[in-house]
């Protein structure tokens, strides 16, 4: 790329700390390292228009865990660690809320619901005997019952006729969030770069040279938050799991409200705007979805219209608006990995589907190692 004295001058000369991500953790990063270090030179690069990864891709749910999920949980971890994973979603999701503000993120707390199939039947007797200890194991980080009972009010077909209902979990406008989130940013004077692909890097006594697709410079620390994609760029163990999504048209009279978890949390929907926001089903081809390629399979894309039909939407006609795909970072361990990784380089990713929730706690971990 053919850049000009200027350019190179203002952009990328001095830069003290170059964060690769710009979606929830890669920003909240960096506005944490300009709260600390107030005349720090901090760059954002990011490989997409917008961030590419999942987070201006998700359901904007603002959950810590169905009731079937933390039961799964305590198969392979400890209660404290279960505790503790809880503990850090809502400590994320407070943060969040007190960076950005409630009505920027048109953050509303209408509950969460699990919904159970018939054939879910065993799961569904296994939570309401659960039911009563998980509250008694999260009453010290809620001071309150989580789950309870409620009747099929909004009338789905071809499920348990009660839900399980989470009173606190809450949504959010997720194109809000991260609008807001950049515009912090940039009044910040933190500089983002879009459409640049970091191809590789190298570390020397004093700093790090970075080689992109557009351009090469030097940064004294080089951040790297790409969740998702992270085995592009460290040997870490983070597998990338797509998330497929669809929208529906506008739909007149539409009563639902909340958010709604359905097998296992495998699939969830939503009402945004008067449509149906439905995601999921990577269960249905786990080895297919562990790609970091944006598009859709039929496979999944009928199974999420099917349901809609039978199950959320049986009565009411609709139409699919868009279709959409998102990439989360996971692994064999739900903890995040925030960590040093060399004298001058650090990591925050593997995020395990709750970005939204850990997203701006991990940005903040992960400035705070340095």
């Amino acid at each position: 790329m053919n850049l000009s004295y200027w350019e190179i001058k203002s952009w990328l000369t001095n830069i003290d700390y170059t964060i690769v991500g710009s979606g929830i953790v890669g920003l909240s990063c960096a506005l944490q390292l300009k709260q600390r270090f107030p005349k720090a030179n901090i760059l954002v690069l990011e490989k997409g228009i917008l961030p590419q990864g999942a987070s201006t891709k998700n359901a904007g749910f603002t959950c810590f865990g169905s009731l079937s999920e933390i039961i799964d949980d305590l198969n392979t971890h400890s209660e404290q660690e279960v505790i503790d994973l809880v503990k850090k979603r809502v400590s994320g999701l407070k943060l969040l809320r007190h960076t950005l503000g409630d009505t920027n993120i048109n953050y509303q707390q209408f509950g969460g619901y699990e919904l159970f199939t018939e054939a879910d039947s065993k799961l569904f007797q296994d939570c309401i005997s659960k039911k009563k200890a998980i509250n008694k194991l999260l009453k010290p980080v809620f001071n309150n019952d989580v789950f309870s009972l409620k009747q099929n009010v909004f009338n789905f077909k071809n499920i348990k006729e009660q839900y399980i209902f989470n009173q606190f979990e809450g949504q959010i406008d997720t194109g809000k969030m991260m609008e807001s989130l950049l515009q912090k940013a940039l009044l910040k004077g933190i500089k983002i770069l879009n459409n640049i692909t970091v191809k590789e890097y190298s570390e020397d006594t004093n700093s790090v040279k970075i080689k992109t697709n557009l351009f090469e410079f030097s940064t004294s620390k080089l951040l790297i938050a790409t969740n998702g994609f992270a085995s592009q760029l460290l040997d870490e163990h983070v597998k990338p799991a797509r998330a497929q999504v669809l929208i529906t048209k506008p739909i007149k009279n539409l009563q639902i409200k909340g958010t709604f978890h359905l097998d296992k949390g495998y699939y969830y929907f939503r009402n945004i705007d008067d449509r149906i926001l439905f995601g999921g089903g990577r269960n249905l081809d786990f080895k297919a979805e562990e790609t970091t390629e944006l598009k859709q399979t039929e496979l999944i894309q009928n199974k999420l219209e099917a349901l809609l039909k039978t199950t959320i939407l049986p009565e009411i006609s609709f139409e699919v608006d868009y279709r959409w795909s998102g990439i989360m970072g996971v692994g064999n361990q739900k903890k995040a990995i925030v960590k040093q990784l060399s004298n001058h380089m650090f990591c925050g990713v593997r995020l395990g589907g709750m970005g939204v929730a850990i997203g701006s706690l991990i940005g903040k971990e992960l400035a705070d190692l340095i």
